[in-house]
């Protein structure tokens, strides 16, 4: 969510025709508190999707059906406790959800939480049984991981059967896990395989344990919560309802106090998966976690691991979450199906770490040297007192950076917007005016369809050279803004993975307890809040960047091309569209694309490290769509062993435009820190093929102006 746009709405909503009196006062009944607190929250819900939200859908039987479909989803996201008679007898109010939510009855979520209590119970005792009978590991069978690929289980049998393999693979993996520690001791302190798989099942019962205590735990104010967020995750997925407690959560990140181990993480098929790791954050520092990763487990100390999986984000986050200077152990499901342990000491977030990053490269005799700058997110400080007590903003930094790079003088420049999440929307703004004269940056809509632009205001340009900016599908929201800006203005060649991100929204937080427009209603607070998509982003060229991203000017081979991140990835995302084209004019000295992109195309394909990278990506991929996994120890060991393999090759490449994990969080000066930022930046090969790029544009100078830009293109200015 873009920073200059997280707005508070405080709306005073009046009371509808269809508010008798006498329902009013029934909500005063103290012995119906909890569910004159349902009647309230359904209808603040109701209103604000109804009055906020950008798509203006009608909350009607269609909208219900979507959101019974997201519901079913999250009850049960694994297909390891309801049966198919459960969902069927569920699904009578697939078409009823409207209804529910206009009268208050909310029959759904309290028909669910029994019928899922009572599974949970039976499954506690099933899993109780087949851990003590043990599991025949010479047995040669499979188990699908994919819950999109299996349905419900038809009965009991079917449902104990695919517990038990559940079970014989989370022994096994924790088996292997116990057996790598073993052989790093002495020889004579070793254990044998026996007493280790035993000691494997005792865990993974104390795991299973612990995950059907918490189910049980929940209560219907917790079911009625996910009810109202499936509701509002049907208009979009980033419209979310958020009960008291992920609310406090929410500020509290807000006010960067929050002590862990800062990775930004969201709730996604009844798995915990990491969104966004955070510049100079202990996760950060540590360099294994990564986005897309998937957190099964979380253990500390000498506690025994926790399984997360169909855990509520909340009580995930409180696991996670911990002190400074103490330790978590992650176990992680990587995007290509391999398992991983990963420890890390929690810290607060080194702020400067965050900051822009620069540094000159050297070039060629011919070339000369090239400056690069990196911008981790566009921050801005609104209040002018935060980062230890001076106010900074990322488009102030990188104008100090390019008037230092000017200096050396540089002959092109590199701007790394890879794994860039967003942030201030002013400074996609202002740091796009860096690199053209003044016109037109972005175009925002609201939900009343008015269209506002954005211009850069400014007529001087702080850099006027040459310019490559690299992107990734993990650049997002404010990056797009400023890619896709310097892309129709044809001022920059943009290259990176096949699209990027595809965040084209903004949301406003609507605190709940500010819209009661009821009086003495004050005994159901705290009420919560919503996070509601009020508004949409296009291009100057009239393209919106949600759903599709920006796609690049050239493609490089992405060592993650196999993984499905991105908005059109997102259930019920909203669509790509147009709005007419702005009053611009492109750059003087376009770029040749079409001849770049085939230069590129044959350096690429006699490239070692990116014929690496593509090996690579090809084999993960191989491994991520291998969702029948063998339940054999001698296989699952053979597939650790090659996943770990490619991962140690694969670490040594690059490290997208970061300072290698090893000299992360370490005491250096700042000349230290920028030789080391230089030469990590020198062994990537994405940097490398970058550097290439601007060559090219200089060695066209003989065709083209005088910094390889073609000049006086007609095809170069938009219609007037």
């Amino acid at each position: 969510m873009i920073r200059s746009y997280r707005i508070f709405l405080f709306l005073l909503l009046l009371l509808p025709l269809a508010l008798q009196p006498q329902t009013a006062m029934s909500w005063a009944q103290p012995d119906k508190h909890e569910q004159n607190r349902e009647k309230l929250l359904s209808f603040l819900i109701r209103q604000q999707l109804a009055a906020n939200h950008y798509s203006h859908k009608e909350l009607d039987d269609s909208l219900s059906r979507s959101a019974f479909e997201l519901y079913l989803q999250q009850l049960d996201p694994q297909k390891r406790f309801l049966l198919q008679k459960d969902a069927e007898k569920l699904r009578p109010y697939a078409d009823r959800i409207d209804d529910e939510l206009r009268l208050g009855r909310l029959e759904l979520a309290k028909l669910s939480s029994e019928i899922l209590k009572t599974r949970v119970s039976e499954v506690r005792k099933m899993v109780q049984n087949l851990l003590e009978a043990g599991f025949d590991f010479e047995r040669k069978e499979t188990l699908e991981t994919d819950s999109e690929k299996i349905s419900f289980a038809s009965n009991e049998t079917q449902l104990r059967e695919r517990w038990r393999k559940t079970l014989k693979l989370q022994v096994i993996n924790r088996y292997l896990n116990l057996l790598e520690d073993e052989q790093s001791k002495p020889e004579e302190e070793q254990r044998e395989p026996a007493e280790l798989r035993r000691l494997a099942g005792e865990k993974i019962a104390k795991s299973t344990e612990s995950l059907f205590e918490r189910m049980l735990e929940d209560t219907e104010q917790d079911y009625a919560d996910r009810y109202f967020d499936t509701i509002s995750r049907a208009f979009d997925p980033h419209t979310n309802y958020m009960p008291p407690t992920s609310k406090e959560d929410f500020d509290i990140s807000m006010r960067g106090s929050l002590e862990g181990i800062g990775a930004t993480l969201r709730e996604e098929d009844g798995y915990i998966k990491v969104v966004r790791i955070i510049p100079g954050s202990a996760a950060w520092r540590q360099g294994k976690l990564e986005a897309e990763d998937i957190i099964l487990a979380v253990g500390e100390g000498n506690d025994e691991d926790v399984d997360i999986t169909d855990t509520r984000l909340r009580d995930a986050v409180s696991l996670i979450r911990g002190p400074k200077g103490s330790e978590v152990r992650l176990t992680v499901r990587k995007p290509d199906g391999t398992r991983q342990v990963i420890p890390i000491e929690r810290d607060v977030v080194q702020i400067e770490e965050t900051f822009v990053k620069w540094g000159v490269l050297p070039g060629s005799e011919t070339q000369g040297p090239l400056g690069y700058i990196k911008i981790p997110s566009f921050y801005r400080d609104f209040q002018g007192s935060g980062h230890g007590g001076t106010a900074r903003n990322s488009t102030d930094d990188v104008r100090a950076a390019l008037e230092e790079l000017k200096k050396n003088p540089i002959k092109g420049l590199i701007l790394d917007l890879r794994n860039n999440g967003g942030g201030a929307l002013t400074d996609a703004v202002s740091i796009a005016g860096l690199f053209i004269e003044e016109g037109p940056v972005v175009q925002v809509k609201n939900s009343l369809g008015k269209l506002e632009t954005l211009h850069d205001e400014d007529s001087s340009i702080a850099y006027a050279g040459p310019m490559v900016v690299l992107v990734n599908k993990f650049s997002a929201s404010a990056s797009e803004i400023l890619a896709g800006a310097l892309q129709d203005y044809r001022r920059a060649v943009i290259i990176g993975s096949e699209h990027t991100h595809g965040k084209g929204t903004v949301q406003a937080i609507i605190d709940l307890d500010r819209t009661i427009p009821f009086p003495n209603m004050e005994r159901y607070q705290p009420l919560g809040a919503m996070k509601v998509t009020i508004q949409k982003f296009y291009r100057v060229s009239g393209e919106s960047t949600q759903y599709r991203g920006i796609e690049p000017d050239i493609v490089l081979p992405d060592r993650l091309k196999h993984l499905e991140s991105g908005e059109q990835y997102l259930d019920y995302s909203l669509p790509w569209d147009t709005v007419p084209a702005t009053d611009y004019e492109r750059w003087e000295h376009a770029p040749q694309i079409s001849l770049l992109r085939e230069r590129s195309r044959a350096r690429i394909a006699e490239d070692e490290d990116f014929q690496m990278i593509a090996q690579a990506a090809e084999a993960s991929g191989k491994r991520m769509n291998k969702t029948l996994i063998s339940l054999a120890i001698d296989d699952l060991q053979h597939e650790r062993e090659e996943a770990e393999k490619l991962r140690e090759e694969g670490s040594e490449s690059f490290h997208g435009g970061e300072i290698p994990p090893a000299e992360r969080g370490k005491s250096q000066s700042p000349a230290e820190k920028r030789q080391i930022f230089v030469e990590a930046a020198a062994k990537d090969p994405y940097i490398a093929e970058a550097r290439a790029i601007l060559s090219d544009l200089r060695a066209t100078s003989s065709q083209t102006g005088p910094d390889g830009l073609t000049a006086g293109d007609p095809q170069n200015r938009s219609p007037r």
